[in-house]
């Protein structure tokens, strides 16, 4: 799918409130080929979806935010405008495209892998804009795993995920995305100080692989860490998470045990983010060897970063 040419360009409205009817089965309330039957995760009716209304209300895109505003630890503020995160652009509509068009994208990194995109799709295409596929583990990987997530029965769901088991196994992923995926986030960074802003960073929930790639980069520019953690937390909103589909049609296959089973792996906790920062000071003795060590990002580069997203 192309975006309208910029003479056709309308945008999205912006969200101002709750969704016209909470209750309606009919509500888009995530991405979806068309015609698939809703049977998601997160299915259970909210009273109220209070959504900030500056923010853009995208049709088949989750988990949009600017992330500019954070404040720095040496009382800058990260610029509006450059730097922004989400789930996958697979299912954006037209509407949706021409919004992301108009934000200047200069690059888009998608951190997705080959098995994300056989089930969602590529991204839609943005004229002009770069797409970069950087694959990052997957946060709970594994073709059997995630068979299990979407198919099995509530016994094979309490095998891998009960007593604890789905939360250690996050836990386990963001520390291995920290130690093992240094090249590719040294090359985001590198990429972002060179040329590539403004820029959109997703995966699939924009909630993981993305949300850590993001708190790489707050980390490189000296945002506080509360802060850090505060706009990682933003993507439990109701109306930003992922939309997951089971395919079961097992009398308990949406119970609410099998909600709570699930609800580690589809949740941003701040324990997962808090064991990837702990990793940095275990692995490396704090971020600065983390980035400069860890991830080739030598002072200047850092430099060269807090210029182009600082105010």
């Amino acid at each position: 799918m192309r975006a309208p040419p910029p003479a056709c360009r309308t945008l999205p409205r912006r969200r101002s409130g709750t969704d016209d009817c909470p209750w309606n089965p009919c509500r888009i309330v995530g991405s979806r080929p068309a015609g698939e039957v809703p049977t998601a995760l997160w299915e259970e009716p909210f009273v109220t979806q209070q959504i900030p209304s500056t923010e853009p209300e995208l049709t088949g895109v989750r988990n949009f935010r600017d992330v500019g505003g954070l404040p720095t630890a040496d009382g800058r503020r990260v610029a509006r405008g450059r730097l922004f995160r989400s789930g996958h652009l697979a299912h954006a509509t037209a509407e949706d495209a021409a919004f992301l068009a108009s934000l200047g994208l200069h690059t888009v990194f998608d951190f997705r892998n080959a098995a994300d995109k056989r089930l969602e799709g590529p991204d839609v295409e943005l004229p002009g804009v770069r797409n970069v596929n950087l694959p990052l583990s997957d946060p709970a990987d594994g073709a059997e795993f995630w068979r299990m997530v979407r198919d099995g029965d509530i016994e094979q769901l309490r095998s891998i995920l009960a007593d604890g088991k789905g939360a250690d196994r996050m836990i386990a992923s963001y520390r291995t995305i920290i130690t093992e995926r240094t090249a590719e986030h040294g090359r985001v960074l590198r990429a972002l100080a060179e040329d590539s802003v403004p820029a959109l960073m997703h995966c699939a929930a924009g909630k993981d692989r993305a949300g850590l790639s993001i708190a790489v980069t707050l980390l490189a520019l000296g945002v506080e860490r509360e802060a850090i953690e505060a706009d990682y937390l933003e993507s439990n909103a109701t109306h930003r998470r992922y939309k997951v589909h089971r395919s079961s049609t097992a009398q308990d296959a949406r119970s609410p045990e099998v909600m709570e089973l699930l609800s580690p792996l589809f949740d941003a906790r701040a324990e997962y983010l808090a064991a990837a920062f702990g990793t940095i000071e275990e692995t490396w003795g704090g971020v600065d060897p983390y980035l400069e060590r860890g991830l080739g990002v030598t002072p200047e580069v850092r430099e060269r970063l807090r210029e182009r997203f600082l105010d």
